[in-house]
């Protein structure tokens, strides 16, 4: 008997929605000019503001392969465009005040993250049993100089 997923296509995945997709743990693959696969890591998605305060989406990726003058512990930055059809494709980011930005930004990010929560202070349980009342007239009341 035949398999009936064999007659159908692969299901056309939109790039972006693997960006953003937190749960996705899988490599990128991208094509390289030539057409040779690339395998990356996912580090980081990153808005950033460039010079009109309109934020463009970038991304971070590290190579799984190795890549001619790019570091074994180097990452790079991406810009997440559209092709003339509307498809997302990755560019990478050749503008290199904005690529050292958008590290910036994703360190800054990972600091904030790393910081652990300043915690509250502990509150005291109360007792169901009923408040006492105060043995005085002054009881609560900031000690000061006796009135003559």
């Amino acid at each position: 008997m035949a398999d009936k997923k064999s007659n159908e296509q692969p299901q056309q995945i939109d790039l972006l929605d693997v960006l953003l997709d937190q749960e996705n743990r899988e490599p990128i693959i991208l094509m390289d000019e030539k057409g040779k696969q690339l395998t990356f890591e996912q580090v980081a998605v990153i808005p950033y503001g460039v010079d009109d305060g309109d934020k463009s989406l970038y991304c971070v990726l590290k190579p799984m392969d190795k890549i001619d003058g790019i570091a074994d512990d180097e990452a790079i930055v991406f810009l997440v465009d559209e092709d003339a059809d509307g498809n997302t494709i990755l560019r990478v980011e050749e503008n290199e005040e904005v690529a050292i930005a958008v590290f910036d930004k994703y360190y800054d990010l990972l600091e904030e993250a790393t910081k652990k929560p300043k915690k509250a202070p502990a509150k005291k349980e109360t007792s169901k049993a009923p408040a006492k009342k105060p043995a005085s007239k002054t009881a609560g009341k900031t000690a000061g100089k006796p009135k003559k």
